[in-house]
């Protein structure tokens, strides 16, 4: 898996362009990078005012706000699809989920859909 640029060459890319007028191709083909590296560091310092990386981050689930509502809703129709329940939480609750993330929530709830024989 690639490495992230370091810090420094990050400064010196943009130091370049800002400060001594270099163009960001130019800039880029000075330092061995893709231009679209320098491009994206410059405009992320235009915008954000900073000049480091971005990280990612986690995004807390849409879901588990509505664990209870959810396993209610299972209780009630036990043989609703993914697709129903997306359905049901954007109609009645106003939030938009996919069949993935309800796929997800379901997995690391310990929540599974199993069809026996004996309750056929």
């Amino acid at each position: 898996m690639p490495r992230s640029y370091s810090q420094d060459l990050r400064d010196r890319v943009i130091h370049a362009v800002t400060k001594e007028g270099m163009s960001r191709r130019a800039a880029a083909a000075r330092f061995g990078i893709s231009e679209s590296s320098a491009i994206k560091w410059v405009q992320r310092l235009e915008r954000l005012g900073q000049a480091q990386a971005g990280t990612g981050g986690h995004r807390p689930s849409k879901i588990k706000p509505h664990r209870a509502w959810v396993l209610d809703l299972l209780e009630t129709h036990k043989d609703i699809t993914l697709e129903g329940v997306a359905r049901r939480m954007a109609t009645e609750l106003g939030v938009r989920v996919d069949t993935g993330m309800l796929s997800r929530f379901f997995k690391g709830e310990g929540i599974s859909f199993k069809k026996k024989r004996s309750a056929q």
